[in-house]
């Protein structure tokens, strides 16, 4: 009984992994062919630019006499 049920969730995994798979070459399958061909990639119609924040460095502080003798 235990053979039973360990084939079973053996046989569900590996249907999950199968259907994960499956979505997965949907969703990138055209990029990963033009990709091999050595074709560029296409861009979609719904890309947003992404705005990226810098921070701005702040110059280090330097320690006083004062400062290194209570540390």
């Amino acid at each position: 009984m235990i053979a039973a049920f360990g084939t079973l969730a053996f046989l569900a995994t590996l249907w999950l992994l199968v259907v994960v798979g499956a979505a997965v070459l949907e969703e990138s399958g055209a990029k990963i062919a033009a990709a091999l061909k050595g074709e560029p990639r296409r861009q979609s119609a719904f890309v947003t630019p992404i705005r990226i924040r810098t921070r701005r460095q702040l110059k280090p502080m330097r320690a006083t006499a004062r400062w290194r003798a209570a540390a």
